[in-house]
């Protein structure tokens, strides 16, 4: 099934034989069916080959593929896909700088706070995952993930998460304070209003740029376009990825245009990417947008999200963390963990683990899942833990 000669990121994959995948579910080589409810790690938002997307990617790709490095040409849809977000955004984040990923978004929010406070320092918090590269693992908060590959990024501080005490830390010393409104990998950790607001002013008192990264909360995942919409507590710059693109490799930075502007300048070309904002990847996300809004998307999702809690009530389960559609189930150990996670495999119902919070599985599923395939793949999991526990 796997070839030496593709590189693995672990000796103990997942192993399923991918053949195909529609809808809520993939299908592997043998036939077997999967409900799948990490949505490729919330990417998949809208299921597998959502129609209307894979006809905008198809529109596309018969107009042109990559032309020139991003911001060199005018073309149309990356400029339709700008005016579509800001639309959706509030007045203050009204210019998208396309990038290739999530953790290329965040590399480019340091580098412009940096930029744009002319100041070192970065605040981060304990718990937090913001990517694989240098900059955005010098950020994220596991330290079994970062040893290995020190020295990484100085003046980096590490306050613990949901603390609100620990915020007068910050101080004028400060470039930026980079955070995700709803802890993703840590296992769904929701801060409390009384945190993000606290935290809101303190950049504000100290000329200190907010940054958010919504790469996974994004999108519709939590109930809201953006989980920092439950907060009434606006960043300063937004990084993005992962469902952004309908299914396509995408991500973004979105401040606004007196901020971006600081990129052209001292230096000149302060960010650049080659294949950021590639069409084919814009048209998937323009069309990802277009959907959320046509169909509605959002607005169910607290509903299903609510759905799902109430029918894995099982007796073994320690909590239950959510918002939306984002679930962290955590049981009494790591090793009921894997059992759960395998026997739902072996069942035909896909769940995940955490990086950095092993006795607790994900479920992310698609946003426009239905609720006869909530309870249907809820009833697999319930069996599962009854054999498990």
């Amino acid at each position: 099934m796997y070839t030496s000669y593709l590189a693995n990121t672990t000796k103990f994959p997942f192993g399923i034989d991918v053949d195909r995948a529609d809808g809520t579910f993939i299908f592997d080589k043998n036939g077997t069916k999967y409900f799948d409810l990490i949505a490729g790690i919330a990417v998949s938002n809208l299921g597998h080959q959502h129609p209307y997307i894979i006809k905008q990617i198809k529109k596309q790709i018969d107009k042109h593929l990559h032309v020139m490095v991003f911001g060199e040409y005018s073309q149309d849809v990356q400029n339709k896909l700008a005016i579509e977000l800001a639309g959706l955004m509030p007045d203050s984040l009204d210019c998208l700088y396309v990038v290739n990923s999530g953790t290329e978004a965040n590399e480019a929010a340091l580098k412009l706070a940096k930029r744009a406070t002319k100041r070192t320092r970065i605040v981060s918090f304990k718990g937090a995952y913001h990517g694989s590269t240098h900059g955005s693992l010098s950020i994220s908060g596991n330290e079994e993930k970062k040893g290995s590959f020190r020295p990484l990024l100085p003046d980096v501080f590490h306050l613990p998460f949901n603390d609100v005490d620990a915020l007068d830390f910050i101080d004028k010393n400060v470039a930026g304070v980079i955070l995700e409104p709803i802890q993703g990998d840590a296992g769904v950790r929701i801060p409390s209003r009384e945190f993000m607001t606290k935290l809101r002013k303190i950049c504000d008192d100290n000329c200190i740029l907010l940054i958010m990264d919504e790469i996974q909360t994004g999108m519709g995942r939590t109930g809201k376009l953006f989980a920092f919409q439950h907060f009434d507590v606006v960043p300063d710059i937004l990084t993005i990825g992962k469902a952004f693109g309908g299914g396509m490799p995408i991500g973004g930075l979105v401040t606004s245009q007196k901020l971006m502007s600081l990129f052209n300048n001292n230096p000149t070309l302060g960010h650049i990417t080659t294949f950021g904002g590639h069409p084919a990847c814009c048209a998937g996300a323009l069309a990802y947008l277009e959907v959320l809004k046509q169909e509605n998307i959002i607005e169910n999702v607290e509903t299903k999200g609510k759905l799902f809690e109430e029918l894995i009530a099982h007796r073994s389960i320690v909590e239950i963390r959510r918002k939306g559609l984002f679930f962290a189930i955590e049981m009494k150990s790591k090793e009921i963990v894997q059992k759960v996670v395998e026997g739902c495999k072996d069942r035909g119902v896909l769940s995940f683990w955490f990086l950095s919070c092993p006795e607790s599985f994900r479920i992310a599923p698609p946003l426009n899942i239905s609720n006869s395939e909530i309870k249907e793949s809820c009833k697999i999991i319930n069996k599962v833990m009854d054999e498990v526990c």
